[in-house]
């Protein structure tokens, strides 16, 4: 939001007054306005397509970025068109709750705006010396962060921000000042206990939904673990969207807060809390560009934390061949990283690394992930043991955190939690309490179309491809449609003769098999060799 009310504006643009229209386009955490070409105000103002414009009502202004349109079912020369999150933001901070919908016809209301010239960002000398290779200071981060939670940077702007910020650009106090703009930027949450616990991954394991088996075991143990998890943006499922399979995510924060208080945990999507909201906007840039610098990742996931009132976190750092990280070395660089700004950042740190050659459990999609899950809570003898282990040795990292357990005893402890049911009766009270989805794990309803990816020849498991199959489960549907994705049939080590059910990949509509079908064509994702050639484990548990 810009604090300028309407009336201070001055010259042609206290004149500019347009009717608002909803034009219900989803532009992804960036707001945009539409003009058509022939409006009066466009020729007037002197805008050009992709500038920067100000919107006013009722004293309350945003920014967002022009697009000029020809045709007048979009809108007529006497409207400004705003995409889906500049309406509902703008409405939002002119309007009660119960007004945020966007009409479903814009001939419901009438609502004047006054549109003028939006200045450029007053962070912007220091983005352009960053670019130009020069240090940015304190000052210089909390200004580009404050501005980038304010839409006031275009998609461009952002753009030159991360490629000027990417890999090595960074040094280690530019990451924590940057983390610490992130976390200033948004809403802060207060828990007003001493310890509350979290557990993240850095990503790029596809079936990696150890968070769901971690919470609640450690709220069973009595720890506080608020989990608010993110959706998918370029995996088959996000904890959120595998948890919602189960239960309703989208939680007001008052509900969020008296689940919390009521269970010691919950499991939900983190959107509705305005936590790190920079972050978000940075995200929606830096998945399309495939960027993921060391220094943003940091910054990212330690402001989401602290901002969410974590104080201790134990964080999973994958390593293997088509993970994010593919050795020791960096690795290790990235816990240094982490534990640096995590110190300044007063939040407690257990940096685990873990193996990430292969996908964890053996479903790759929202319902295929929750089925997992609920298995491996009910003790079923088809759980997949690899999320069975790896959740118990990090549930055990967390519980360690408890200043009466003693260091090694944490997983004895995690497992007896899960294996007594006490686990899974406290995964039944979220359920319960944020809203029950009905969800039938021991008859899972997964999309009609089936395609069976078989084993070309005989041989042993030695490589499995997480990028590959993740692109697969995203072509055949997931995350969008909750029953789409990839069932493994086999895992590393695996010996599998030719001809045999390698993974079954689950789609609702033809295109979307046939998409996964060229996918599955060009590359399955699967290596068959030798025992001598599976590639070495590197984990710290």
């Amino acid at each position: 939001m810009v604090d300028t009310p309407a009336s201070a504006l001055t010259g042609p643009a206290k004149l500019s007054r347009l009717r608002l229209r909803p034009v219900g386009i989803d532009t992804y955490h960036e707001n945009v306005a539409y003009l058509h070409r022939d409006c009066e105000v466009y020729r007037a103002e002197g805008f050009k397509a992709l500038s920067k414009i100000q919107l006013h009502l009722n004293g309350n202004s945003i920014l967002a970025t022009l697009n000029v349109v020809d045709d007048t079912r979009i809108v007529d020369c006497n409207e400004v068109g705003l995409s889906k999150s500049a309406y509902l933001q703008l409405r939002q901070l002119s309007c009660p709750p119960s007004a945020l919908t966007c009409p479903s016809s814009p001939d419901e209301e009438v609502v004047m705006v006054t549109i003028g010239q939006a200045e450029p960002p007053a962070s912007m000398g220091a983005l352009q010396r960053k670019i130009m290779g020069e240090r940015m200071t304190q000052d210089d981060l909390q200004a580009i962060v404050h501005d980038i939670a304010q839409h006031k940077y275009s998609k461009i702007e952002l753009s030159a921000f991360l490629v000027a910020t990417n890999r090595d650009e960074l040094d280690r106090e530019e990451v924590f000042f940057l983390t610490q703009a992130m976390v200033q930027a948004g809403r802060r949450l207060d828990w007003h206990e001493p310890m509350v616990v979290d557990k993240h991954c850095i990503g790029g394991i596809p079936g990696n939904r150890t968070s769901m088996l971690v919470v609640p075991i450690v709220a069973a143990h009595g720890l506080l673990c608020p989990k608010t998890s993110s959706r998918a943006i370029t995996s088959p499922a996000g904890t959120a969207d595998t948890m919602e399979v189960l239960a309703k995510v989208e939680l007001p924060i008052d509900e969020l807060h008296d689940i919390v208080r009521r269970h010691r945990a919950c499991l939900a999507w983190g959107g509705t809390s305005n936590l790190s909201p920079a972050d978000d906007v940075l995200i929606s840039v830096e998945r399309p560009l495939s960027l993921d610098a060391p220094g943003q990742m940091v910054a990212s996931i330690l402001s989401k934390k602290v901002a969410a009132g974590s104080t201790h976190l134990v964080l999973d750092i994958p390593i293997g061949p088509s993970a994010k990280v593919r050795s020791m070395p960096e690795a290790q660089r990235l816990r240094r990283l982490f534990e640096y700004v995590a110190g300044r950042m007063n939040l407690a740190i257990d940096v685990v690394i873990t193996d990430g050659r292969q996908p964890i459990g053996l479903g790759i999609g929202p319902v295929l992930e929750a089925r997992d899950v609920m298995q491996v809570l009910e003790n079923d003898p088809a759980a997949p043991m690899d999320l069975r282990q790896k959740a118990l040795r990090l549930a055990g990292r967390m519980i360690e955190f408890d200043p009466d357990v003693r260091g090694g005893d944490g997983f004895a402890i995690a497992r007896d939690i899960l294996d007594s049911g006490r686990a899974l009766a406290k995964m039944n009270d979220l359920i319960q309490a944020q809203g029950s989805a009905g969800f039938d794990h021991h008859h899972p309803s997964l999309a009609p179309l089936c395609l069976e990816v078989n084993a070309p020849r005989s041989g042993m498991v030695t490589g499995i491809d997480n990028l590959q199959l993740a692109r697969i489960a995203r072509l055949a549907g997931a995350p969008k449609i909750s029953n789409a994705g990839v069932d493994l049939c086999h895992q590393l080590g695996s010996e599998v003769q030719a001809g045999e059910v390698l993974y079954r990949v689950y789609a609702a509509y033809p295109a979307d098999l046939a998409f996964a079908q060229q996918a599955v064509g060009k590359s399955d994702g699967y290596t068959l060799g030798e025992a001598v050639d599976l590639p070495h484990v590197f984990v710290e548990f």
